[in-house]
């Protein structure tokens, strides 16, 4: 599906409908970086590149639409409308924020105006840098106004690229940059100050630390608190300007240290930073991903330096005596870690027996949730144009990661869910067989958990509109094992949960059901309409009930920290074959991994995928690397984690895989069914699969 302009670093959001929206990037650029063979006017940038055949793509507003297997892909109702001559934003930016008010119009926040590594010059004495700096916002659909400037982009003046935005239930936006917080009203482009974040410690690009709203539930009251982990502490003259840094950054520890804000406390408290536990290992680059059973995963990243490329720094002007290429970060952290939210303070971060991906995902790398509940994990480009030999290589290799509860050999298979959600209004019914669950029925339905969950737009280790909201619910315990599930609509407050698309999710013992697509609100950019909530009925329990699935399928997957108390029942081979089903969601989600590496030559792409590249941390300790080598030769060495290469041999037909069951590739192109907690053709591979 090709996008014609250039949408290197970007930022994105989804509409009511389904849609999803990409927003601004880079001018059109040729080969080695350098502007494209058409020049705009002054120069600074490029209106398009012959070669690369990019068009700028500074202000593009790009739309994909929803579409189905019936419907016809070829038609340009089913590609990315990308022409900017008709939708355009009325600033440039690159590495803007987007994030949407409740009733769907999306907020554009920021950005550079043509790019570089941080957005000022420095000594920092101009927060515009002669127009470089983007410090506006402005609104989609457009607002008949011009884009105004807003105080806190001056403020945070060169540390304030892809700035963290969360709207909050009041209607304004928490926002983080350099090491400020403060409440924002879009509507007022007013202002309340909140403490600066702890150790002056920089979460925004290039730090890129790794941040995300914690579940709302109904034990905190639907209460948003956002939690900010790694990044660095670097002092301000370090950073240097949009050129490079001032000193050699991967010479820097990234910061371990974690912190959580509720910015808007209902307890009459004021806004406060608390200390969390700090990461099991520093990471900049790392990425948060709330997983299905309300635990959030923490992949990617490096131990040490930033985001970003540079051929040298204020200390090292000779290319060639850079020690890791264009990279600003070495010592690639491989190894997943899973914190828990609802764990004692002290406990909340496990690693344990999680396993370790050979392949460095750096500056560009990206992670999604897939509607089975697995992670999608790809690129990493620390470079200014494609490079297979440095150190830390253009990646086109890809990762699907299954999280601990993979373990399980039976999951939940629950039926009603409905396919739209209102704000408030009257409840609805969802049903979990008996043969979903073992032990207790009682104990299963105590501990079963309905949530609606957006993964969001990923990009540089993060997830623009990532939520997690768990359903209140009550439930009838029937005679025959079944558990009927008696659920609320959504709360009426669609400022932390705004209208459009997400996935429902109905979690029991700590395994999840596969993801049902589902619009939130009534699908238009419009005031959503809030109903009163509907009341629930008493649960009902039965003593003597019990499930049928056995009694080692459930429920045994880990403690509060995430390690895993079974052995699994999945082969490697098994493995394997489910990333057939594992990305059989990602037209729904917009497929929008990897948008922010710039274009290519296709042909040089297509000679270099699958090339031997990728370098992981030896033994010998921080900042020493070792060539990785026969990575997945034994993929599943732990039952309490799995990472498996997306492999295109074995890669769902996305004109033929059906897009409501994850799992199944439908047998069309002489592939046959596929269900991972199965054993399928007698190997437990799909057909056609090969094991690694």
């Amino acid at each position: 599906m090709d996008v014609p302009s250039n949408a290197f670093c970007s930022s994105g959001f989804h509409l009511p409908n389904g849609s999803y929206t990409t927003f601004g990037g880079n001018g059109a650029v040729g080969r080695g970086g350098n502007l494209g063979s058409q020049l705009n006017p002054g120069g600074y940038s490029a209106a398009w590149d012959a070669e690369y055949q990019d068009f700028d793509g500074s202000k593009s507003i790009r739309i994909l639409n929803p579409c189905k297997n019936a419907d016809n892909f070829a038609d340009p109702s089913c590609q990315w409308f990308d022409n900017a001559s008709i939708l355009s934003m009325k600033k440039a930016r690159w590495y803007s924020t987007a994030e949407s008010l409740a009733d769907g119009t999306i907020v554009l926040l920021g950005g550079f105006s043509t790019g570089g590594y941080i957005n000022r010059n420095y000594p920092n004495t101009d927060p515009d840098s002669g127009g470089g700096s983007q410090n506006t916002y402005e609104f989609f659909p457009a607002r008949d106004v011009e884009p105004p400037k807003v105080n806190f982009l001056l403020k945070t003046s060169g540390l304030n690229a892809y700035v963290h935005a969360f709207l909050m239930p009041s209607g304004k936006m928490f926002l983080q940059a350099n090491y400020s917080s403060t409440l924002w009203d879009p509507e007022t482009n007013a202002e309340t100050a909140l403490p600066d974040m702890p150790g002056n410690i920089v979460r925004v690009y290039p730090a890129s630390g790794a941040t995300a709203m914690l579940p709302l539930t109904p034990e905190n009251n639907y209460t948003p608190t956002i939690i900010f982990c790694g990044g660095n502490d670097m002092p301000d003259e370090a950073w240097g300007d949009f050129s490079y840094p001032r000193i050699d950054t991967w010479n820097y520890p990234a910061t371990r240290d974690c912190q959580r804000i509720t910015p808007e406390p209902t307890d009459g408290s004021a806004p406060a930073y608390t200390k969390d536990d700090d990461l099991i290992e520093g990471r900049s680059m790392g990425q948060f991903i709330i997983l299905p059973d309300g635990k959030l995963l923490v992949v990617n990243g490096a131990l040490n330096g930033t985001a970003g490329y540079a051929q040298r720094t204020y200390t090292i002007t000779s290319y060639a005596d850079m020690p890791y290429g264009e990279s600003l970060a070495n010592g690639h952290v491989g190894t997943p870690a899973i914190y828990d939210p609802k764990a004692p303070a002290g406990q909340r971060w496990s690693n344990k027996g999680f396993d370790t991906s050979p392949i460095a995902r750096m500056y560009h790398s990206s992670a999604m949730l897939l509607p089975d509940g697995s992670v999608l994990i790809a690129g990493s480009n620390p470079n200014v144009d494609v490079n297979k030999t440095t150190l830390y290589p253009t990646e086109y290799r890809a990762e699907v990661f299954y999280p601990p509860y993979f373990s399980a050999t039976v999951r939940p298979a629950p039926s009603g869910i409905p396919s739209k959600l209102t704000y408030g209004g009257d409840p609805f019914d969802i049903t979990i067989p008996a043969s979903s669950y073992s032990g207790s029925a009682n104990d299963a339905a105590d501990n079963t958990v309905v949530a609606v969950m957006r993964g969001g737009f990923t990009t540089h280790a993060m997830n623009m509109g990532q939520r997690f909201l768990q359903l209140n619910n009550t439930y009838t315990v029937n005679q025959d094992g079944s558990i009927v599930l008696h659920c609320s609509q959504m709360p009426p407050i669609p400022e932390i949960f705004q209208p459009g698309p997400a996935w429902i999710y109905v979690t029991v013992k700590g395994i999840p059901s596969n993801g049902s697509y589902v619009i939130v609100g009534s699908g238009n950019v419009e005031a959503q309409t809030k109903l009163a909530v509907g009341a629930l009925p008493g649960s009902v329990r039965l003593d003597s009930v019990a499930g049928t699935a056995g009694t080692t399928s459930t429920g045994n997957t880990g403690n509060s920290n995430g390690g895993s108390g079974k052995s699994s029942s999945m082969s490697t081979g098994t493995i394997v074959g489910a990333v057939v089903g594992a990305v059989a969601g990602l037209a729904l989600l917009g497929a929008l991994v990897g948008l922010c590496l710039a274009r290519r030559n296709k042909a040089a792409a297509a000679r270099e995928t699958g090339a031997a590249g990728g370098y992981q941390m030896s033994a010998a300790g921080p900042g020493t690397l070792a060539a990785s080598t026969a990575p997945y030769a034994n993929a599943r060495e732990s039952d309490s984690s799995a990472f498996v290469p997306l492999n295109h041999e074995t890669a769902w037909n996305a004109s033929t895989s059906s897009l409501d069951r994850p799992y199944r590739d439908d047998g069309e192109g002489g592939r046959g069914s596929y269900d991972p907690y199965g054993n399928h053709h007698g190997t437990g591979l799909p057909q056609g699969a090969r094991p690694y």
